[in-house]
């Protein structure tokens, strides 16, 4: 006969779980390492299947993140007139980098302090796509007149 401590350690060496998670799941199958087996693994898959489903939530997050950073536009303008246009995605991006490197930090700042010595401006527009499809009602159709073939 096999003993507890065997046990443990075979179920152990199958799903790698600590010494306490075998010795729970083996006193909750009554000694039985098939079903502590079991249920050890139906534990892990509904582990897996929640990482998996926060996995897909962040990564729609993200996703929604990018897009309105697309629809966001920075503006740099000089009195009425726009010097430059870009996504609000590509200056955080920017604002990463010079995080990352102290040399582009430096160069950043200078021409944060150049700009603004100059009269230049940041603008912040956010172009939502506020499109409505265009939809034209034949009169005949408005006057309840159904259309004879």
């Amino acid at each position: 006969m096999t003993s507890e401590l065997e046990k443990i350690d075979l179920l152990r060496a199958r799903l790698g779980v600590s010494y306490k998670e075998a010795k729970e799941a083996l006193d909750a199958a009554g000694g039985d390492v098939v079903q502590a087996l079991i249920k050890l693994e139906e534990k892990n898959r509904n582990w897996n299947e929640k990482l998996h489903g926060k996995g897909n939530e962040v990564i729609g997050q993200f996703k929604a993140l990018f897009e309105k950073g697309q629809k966001t536009k920075i503006k740099i303008k000089k009195d009425d007139n726009t010097v430059v246009e870009f996504p609000a995605t590509l200056g955080a991006l920017g604002v990463l980098g010079a995080m990352a490197s102290t040399p582009i930090l430096i160069v950043g700042a200078l021409g944060t302090i150049a700009g603004l010595a100059n009269n230049y401006r940041l603008e912040f527009s956010d172009q939502s796509d506020n499109w409505q499809p265009e939809v034209e009602i034949p009169e005949d159709e408005v006057q309840g007149d159904s259309p004879k073939h």
